[in-house]
């Protein structure tokens, strides 16, 4: 059974950080890309990162980058993200994802989804 389990958010102020950590298990973690994505209430779910399987390369969208850093530990089958300078328009549930398909920065081609992880900003 593929499980991944988030952890690591909560409710913080404008200008904090925060980093989420996703725990893998059931597939073979560093045959996978895995990614985080977000979404915010009454919103689509948008692509934040990806980091490939061996954790040398990543993207992270616009909003995010320079503010946002994906990384993976294949030994400890976890992939994190660490969120610095937070703003309020960071609000949102975020998920891990698990998968092998392109394009990867779309939700569509993941295959494993953990359940979400509440990420609020304060102003």
């Amino acid at each position: 059974q593929v499980q991944l389990v988030e952890s690591g958010g909560g409710l913080v102020q404008a200008g904090d950080s925060l980093r989420l950590s996703c725990a893998v298990s059931g597939l073979t973690f560093s045959g996978y890309i895995m990614a985080w994505f977000r979404q915010a209430p009454g919103k689509e779910r948008d692509f934040v990162a990806w980091v490939n399987p061996s954790g040398v390369n990543t993207r992270h969208s616009d909003s995010v980058k320079g503010r946002f850093t994906i990384s993976r530990d294949n030994a400890k089958n976890t992939v994190y993200l660490q969120m610095n300078s937070l703003k309020p328009e960071d609000r949102a549930v975020y998920y891990c994802a698990a998968g092998r398909r392109l394009p990867r920065e779309s939700s569509r081609v993941y295959d494993y989804w953990g359940q979400g992880t509440q990420v609020t900003v304060s102003s």
